[in-house]
């Protein structure tokens, strides 16, 4: 592999910016799907690729990445929503999580939103109807997660059919 080849050096920006986006859904400070998307967005405009391969490659790619990011959010809302869990106890779960996120390295995000939602449902449910609310979130998040990453392994997979075709 000659990396002072345009098009190699192209193909291999884009496959890592594509990794990162893949990485991004569980590393929230990475935007996972727009980075990868972002990538192929970046092959189509600089690759030397036939404009019949490009082209399309990246059409197919929005799309994935348009219905991912609807999905992410409609499907798990709509398992919340049937379960009981209001708005109000996700966002204080996002609240807490961010700043939990900065306060305890890591792990603080996850640990915030658990402890937000967990609260926010305590105070309107009481204890000991809090966990099960609290698991409900937990497993809508976790859905929406493997939504995005799906999305994301869509996008590769396509990018690379684009690379074989090209």
């Amino acid at each position: 592999m000659d990396l002072s080849d345009s098009a190699t050096s192209v193909n291999l920006i884009a496959g890592l910016v594509i990794a990162a986006g893949a990485l991004g859904v569980f590393l929230p400070v990475l935007p996972g799907l727009l980075l990868s998307w972002a990538g192929v967005l970046l092959w189509a405009l600089l690759s030397d690729a036939s404009a019949a391969v490009r082209w399309p490659v990246l059409a197919v790619a929005t799309a994935i990445a348009a219905t991912g990011t609807v999905v992410k959010y409609l499907w798990p809302g709509r398992k919340l929503k049937g379960a009981g869990v209001p708005t109000t106890s996700l966002l204080a779960g996002g609240v807490l999580g961010l700043i939990g996120f900065f306060v305890v390295p890591v792990v603080g995000l996850v640990l915030g939103f658990l402890l937000g939602v967990w609260a926010a449902e305590a105070g309107r449910l009481g204890r000991d109807q809090a966990w099960p609310s609290t698991r409900r979130a937990v497993a809508a998040v976790g859905l929406s997660m493997l939504v995005e990453f799906a999305a994301a392994l869509g996008i590769a997979v396509v990018w690379v059919a684009g690379l074989i075709a090209a």
